[in-house]
């Protein structure tokens, strides 16, 4: 018989951080596996105690890699209701404070053996290889495939300049191309990349379906079903859209009377937002962040989110799968909702204005069983399956092994441009002084020796910088 076809899935973060591509990811691992029809590997970074303490909520902390493991799949369990049958392995990272996210450490697709090395997807692309030196993607996996979560380039411009933009533009397009067969964008608000197709290929934690039918049978009973008005969760940082909202809200106080709006989230900026919403004469309270699943947030009616730096939201499919309304910019981050009839765009103030005093005097429209499966793990799963092409017949690995040293490949640059851009990159990346030249993390070429220790790697002999 044939073996199951191998899937290493690589993310950029893990639980108990609440992010994107910590959360998505997994729940990506637990669906495709769920028929038994595939062998699922999540990879995930591994932190050390002091990068833990940080980046972590509420102290939780793990000693050992078999510790998180048990923390992520007990999580995922309980939301999912059903036993995963994916393995979890864990690759170095280290958390680079100034870019606010994790970066891999050493060549991670050693993580793999090369006997299982059929198809890796990396969410997140071009952060996974933006500092990669080591083994090249689409030699070692037969199909590489990138999942782009995050618009990077929106973040930049927004906080830096517009000099940085154009060069992390075209980084991002390099590194894509070099290491991937296939890109996924999750919506048209990323940057246009080789080889991409657009396609949402995430889900909502099954939890959140199940409060949205309950409030569907309040509703057919003739009960009150939301009882609190608009709210808004997200990281409390500035460019998640706690700027445009307090903006919206401040701007039109008069016509919004009477509205109240509760914003939870934890963040760099939650004092300064805080502050924000005390000058408004409207009443505005600002509450610590809490999971999107909490019962406290089950009885809102109306979601809003003027965020434009999301990819796809999280928290805005969430809304929906609860049974609100939610109110959202009309930009292509939020094309996959439009479909749902409790989903209300604006394009400027005034229309905000108006969908928002619409949306609270009138109660959400219960949703289908077929909008209710869009936005499921299953849809998603579908989804992913027919864009990455995966039940297709697929290629048999290649008769002579690739070896384990990128340098012993033969340069050719009349075979290949691409081979030589490779190659560059690969060369560039090994130079500790062009590393943090373009912001990675210092000594992160290879794992020390705490975290070999703690993995169970081989401590590697240091190169001289």
């Amino acid at each position: 018989m044939d073996r199951k076809q191998h899937i290493a899935i690589y993310t950029t973060a893990s639980l108990p951080w609440m992010t994107g591509t910590a959360v998505n990811p997994l729940f990506r691992a637990a669906y495709l596996t769920k028929d038994g029809e595939r062998k699922v590997t999540l990879v995930i970074p591994w932190l050390s105690l002091k990068d833990q303490q940080v980046v972590y909520p509420n102290n939780i902390t793990f000693r050992l890699p078999t510790e998180h493991e048990a923390y992520v799949r007990q999580w995922v369990e309980e939301r999912t209701g059903f036993i995963a049958g994916f393995n979890i392995k864990f690759y170095p990272g280290k958390f680079s404070r100034d870019k606010r996210s994790i970066l891999a450490v050493g060549d991670i697709t050693e993580i793999i053996p090369d006997e299982e090395a059929d198809i890796a997807v990396l969410e997140e692309p071009e952060h996974l290889t933006w500092y990669h030196h080591g083994r090249r993607w689409k030699t070692k996996f037969l199909l590489v495939i990138g999942i782009v979560h995050t618009n990077y380039l929106e973040y930049v411009k927004r906080e830096k300049n517009g000099v940085e933009a154009f060069f992390l533009k075209h980084i991002n397009s390099w590194v894509i191309q070099i290491y991937c067969h296939k890109v996924i964008r999750l919506s048209a608000a990323t940057q246009d990349l080789p080889r991409s197709i657009i396609c949402n290929v995430h889900g909502v934690n099954p939890k959140f379906l199940e409060v949205g039918k309950k409030k569907q049978v309040q509703l057919k009973k003739g009960n009150q079903a939301f009882t609190k008005g608009a709210y808004y969760i997200g990281k409390m940082v500035w460019n998640k859209g706690y700027r445009e909202l307090l903006k919206l809200l401040s701007d039109h106080q008069k016509e919004l009377k009477g509205l109240q709006v509760d914003l939870f989230g934890n963040g760099e900026d939650h004092n300064q937002v805080e502050e924000a919403a005390t000058k408004l004469k409207l009443a505005v309270k600002v509450h610590p962040g809490r999971d999107h699943a909490d019962p406290l947030f089950h009885d809102y009616k109306v979601f809003l989110n003027p965020s434009t730096t999301d990819v796809v939201c999280t928290t805005t499919a969430e809304a929906l799968a609860m049974g609100k309304i939610v109110i959202c910019a009309n930009h292509p981050s939020n094309d996959f909702f439009k479909q749902f009839p409790n989903c209300h765009t604006y394009d400027d103030a005034k229309g905000f204005v108006q969908v928002t005093c619409k949306a609270l005097a009138e109660e959400p429209v219960p949703l289908t069983n077929e909008h209710r499966h869009e936005l499921s793990w299953e849809a998603a799963t579908e989804r992913f399956l027919r864009v990455a092409e995966l039940n297709h017949a697929f290629p048999s690995r290649p008769e002579e092994t690739p070896t384990k040293n990128f340098m012993s490949i033969t340069l050719n640059f009349k075979r290949n441009i691409e081979d030589a851009s490779a190659f560059v990159h690969y060369a560039a990346s090994g130079i500790e002084a062009v590393r943090r030249a373009f912001g990675a993390i210092p000594g992160s070429m290879q794992p020390d020796e705490e975290q070999s220790n703690e993995l169970g790697l081989s401590i590697p002999k240091r190169k001289h910088d």
